[in-house]
């Protein structure tokens, strides 16, 4: 099994690369999955955001409501801090759960925003870095998510830099570039992923 970990600020198109990924045959465990999971109604995990955030964070169906937990956290590093140490050990556990059901000789991707924030590089056989400029961030949030630019900077905060990112990288996908463009990117990627699980 190669462990890849795969990561990307906001808005750097790191949800495509994933996707082009499994299409060549990885098996990809997706991190923003399992935080949703993490949290789900009843679970330990909203139980504990409940208690540190209030109940102004908890919808009327008793879901998280994370439009107001966003508004939180990402405005105060302590507090993300504690959402963080919350939600990251769960987190954890599904993702082992999901490694253990592979097939011996899967390339498994860890699909993870906060793959360097979290610590788990030092977990991963290969990582791979989407990678582009804060002001094409920025850009993207503003024109696909809907969010204002202050509140666009806010988020990139609130992530590791993009020095921090690439620096932790075996492999860099340059992702300023038009889609089709990314897809001739990502096959070689993939080669070289098979290549170095094949040689392991």
């Amino acid at each position: 099994m190669l462990r890849v970990g795969l990561t990307g600020g906001i808005g750097s198109g790191k949800s495509a690369v994933s996707a082009l990924l499994a299409s060549h045959g990885a098996v990809v465990i997706d991190y923003d999955v399992l935080a949703r999971e993490a949290v789900a109604p009843g679970s330990p995990g909203l139980q504990a955001i409940a208690e540190r955030f209030g109940s102004e964070v908890i919808a009327a169906d008793g879901a998280l409501d994370r439009p107001a937990l966003a508004e939180i956290v990402f405005n105060d590093p302590e507090a993300l801090a504690d959402l963080n140490a919350i939600t990251h050990p769960a987190i954890w556990q599904l993702a082992a759960a999901r490694e253990a059901e592979a097939a011996a000789d899967a390339i498994v991707v860890h699909d993870n925003p906060l793959l360097v924030e979290m610590g788990a590089a030092k977990h991963c056989d290969v990582v791979v870095v989407v990678d582009v400029p804060v002001d094409v961030q920025i850009d993207r949030l503003v024109a696909t998510r809907g969010m204002s630019e202050s509140e666009a900077r806010a988020r990139i905060a609130a992530q590791a830099s993009r020095q921090q990112r690439t620096g932790a990288a075996d492999l860099v996908i340059d992702n300023t570039g038009p889609l089709d463009e990314l897809a001739l990117i990502v096959g070689g990627t993939w080669d070289e992923l098979v290549s170095r699980a094949t040689s392991a």
